[in-house]
């Protein structure tokens, strides 16, 4: 099954960097944009991230929240965001569930190898929440602008 937009978003509960538990529940009334990102410290994953806090004073004008999810483990998300002085939480989904029920984990192939990892798409839900839009294989340098855009 995929997701479409208008689809009710898959509700979660994950930590983020610092142990923090965040719900989607809890968020209901606004609008998220959840990324998923294959891992910490990586070129694209790093150029996507800093377009997300470059812009995150423009997401929350839009009272938008901003989190981001990939399989790292807590220290590593701490470790990246203090690196990257990254504004919004970085979500913990070692097991890649979350990442599954938003198809944005499975095979994925490089250089000739096969794996389980993390796609980069990401979803903007509404604050009813249900999926408003869905970008799949982002580009990680326009991103965040690629979504403003789209929200404003």
């Amino acid at each position: 099954m995929s997701l479409q937009i208008g689809d009710p978003a898959p509700d979660f509960s994950l930590p983020d960097g610092d142990g923090n538990l965040v719900r989607l529940a809890d968020l209901k009334g606004k609008r998220v944009v959840l990324y998923f990102y294959p891992r910490d410290n990586t070129s694209g994953c790093t150029k996507e991230a800093c377009s997300f806090r470059d812009a995150y004073a423009e997401f929350q004008e839009h009272d938008v929240v901003v989190l981001g999810v990939s399989t790292d483990d807590a220290k590593a998300h701490q470790k990246f965001s203090a690196k990257f002085q990254l504004p919004f939480p970085l979500l913990t989904d070692v097991d890649g569930q979350v990442a599954t029920r938003y198809d944005s984990y499975g095979l994925k192939k490089f250089m000739g190898k096969e794996y389980m990892g993390i796609s980069r798409n990401t979803f903007v839900i509404g604050p009813d929440g249900r999926i408003e839009k869905i970008y799949t294989k982002v580009k990680p340098d326009a991103h965040a602008a690629d979504v403003l855009a789209d929200l404003a």
